[in-house]
């Protein structure tokens, strides 16, 4: 990279930290959901495998990730692996099994941005669908974050709305067979939210949830969680494209939609 390169991407990263901290005068939302979308399709429109879509897209996750920590946003929860996922070729099926214990591995080695914004990882899903060796890189990358309390990284794999939803109205009916009251009191709203994956891992109600490549629907994640105060974004930029450009006019319809809420 020549010294004018050098200069002028050096003067675009203090810009864009100077933007954050403006932003950081507004309200902030306490979570933010991304359904990592169009990784394959960006890589075919590039001439590349699959796999090396993904790669992109984790990439892409680390970089938003830091603007969602400079921002002073606690909580962020990604869509990494669906259980329908499963049925996709073998063979990328098994190159993202390798990409993912690679990544839990680079975590739990040199986790250095969860280490500076004391983010705790927290891996959500029918785990034991997983390879065992993945299973162990999940509890070895979470064991190595769990002291840490400022902020949270919800990763959902393999993971279907369903199933975190069939879960927590298991648990609730156990409570009350523990309990010996068993009615139909007993499961209601509150008490399912209360046992679901996000709510049991520390996560705060969900603000935002943004899924990217232009599709249109929620395809089996944070079903419960999308309230009517969850504020939903469909973008059409691929996942290993999005980056401030697309994410700073989201939080300003947060921060607009608050402002004016609060006048109401």
């Amino acid at each position: 990279m020549t010294w004018p390169q050098s200069f002028l991407a050096f003067l675009k990263a203090q810009l864009a930290l100077l933007l954050l901290r403006v932003l950081t005068a507004g309200p902030i939302p306490r979570h933010v959901a991304f359904e990592m979308d169009g990784n394959r399709r960006f890589a075919r429109r590039t001439g590349r495998r699959a796999v090396e879509g993904h790669s992109d897209g984790f990439h892409t996750l680390k970089q938003v990730l830091e603007i969602c920590m400079r921002l002073g946003i606690r909580c962020v929860t990604v869509y990494a692996f669906a259980i329908e996922n499963f049925n996709r070729p073998p063979e990328e099926v098994d190159a993202l099994m390798k990409l993912g214990e690679e990544r839990l591995v680079e975590i739990a080695q040199n986790g250095a941005l969860l280490s500076q914004h004391g983010i705790r990882l927290n891996v959500l899903g029918q785990r034991e669908l997983l390879p065992s060796h993945v299973q162990a890189a999940i509890e070895k990358a979470e064991g190595m974050t769990r002291q840490n309390t400022r902020s949270i990284l919800n990763v959902c794999a393999p993971y279907a709305s369903r199933h975190e939803i069939t879960l927590a109205v298991q648990s609730v009916v156990q409570q009350a067979l523990d309990k010996e009251k068993v009615d139909s009191s007993s499961i209601t709203e509150q008490s399912i939210d209360e046992n679901l994956m996000t709510t049991l891992g520390g996560s705060p109600p969900l603000d935002i949830f943004v899924r990217t490549s232009g599709v249109k629907r929620l395809s089996g994640f944070l079903q419960w969680q999308c309230c009517e105060n969850t504020q939903i974004h469909m973008v059409d930029t691929y996942w290993p494209d999005f980056g401030l450009r697309d994410f700073v006019p989201i939080i300003l319809d947060y921060q607009q939609k608050m402002w004016a809420r609060s006048k109401v």
